[in-house]
């Protein structure tokens, strides 16, 4: 029972920061007796930390789902659009209807069916978008983990897809891949450099 009180959806995502794989949203309604000890912006936790507190959030919130825009979505409207579409769509998955939504950073989704407000740094502040940052970051990482198994040596499991040293260097080894983000700089020099698009999908 809600006793009347509104229901407030939480909305992250994770991956904007990455050349490779979708960016991974996820949509949080605790329910106003809930409480979760520990909830925090994902960043700030280890990663079995993060598996323990998405199981609570699991079992105990009133509602959850995931969403996500794809790289061919990405390089199509721009990472920033694609992040929105990403909260929209896990927002669409929920199967409880929320009153108002808090969405971390600076720009509210406009076609967020549902009033709310953005909150900068809200990942950090706000148990709702706590445990959605958390979500969506479980969530990508396992996704990470599966893209590591289909393209042995680019160690996504590892850097997670961010375009860190480690990566930069696989990628220049051994091209791009299907999963990387072709409109993104690293990537797309990596394309412009090579005779024909994704050498490395026939190996995998």
């Amino acid at each position: 029972m809600t006793s009347g009180r509104r229901l407030v959806v939480g909305l992250d995502e994770v991956g904007r920061g990455c050349i490779v794989g979708a960016v991974v949203a996820a949509a949080v309604i605790l329910g106003p007796d809930t409480r979760i000890d520990g909830l925090a912006d994902s960043k700030k936790l280890t990663p079995r930390r993060r598996e323990d507190l998405a199981a609570q959030i699991k079992a105990r919130a009133l509602a959850w789902a995931i969403g996500r825009a794809e790289p061919g979505e990405i390089d199509r409207i721009n990472i920033l659009q694609a992040s929105l579409l990403a909260m929209c769509r896990a927002y669409a998955a929920l199967p409880v209807l929320a009153d108002w939504a808090k969405v971390d950073g600076n720009r509210y989704p406009a076609k967020l069916p549902c009033p709310g407000e953005a909150i900068v740094g809200g990942d950090a502040t706000v148990a709702e978008i706590s445990a959605a940052s958390i979500l969506a970051k479980v969530a990508r990482d396992a996704e990470m983990a599966i893209l590591d198994a289909l393209y042995p040596g680019y160690q996504f499991a590892v850097h997670k897809g961010y375009p860190t040293a480690l990566h930069l260097a696989r990628l220049a080894e051994l091209g791009a891949t299907s999963a990387h983000r072709r409109s993104f700089a690293p990537v797309a020099k990596i394309l412009s450099d090579t005779d024909e698009f994704f050498p490395t999908d026939r190996q995998a």
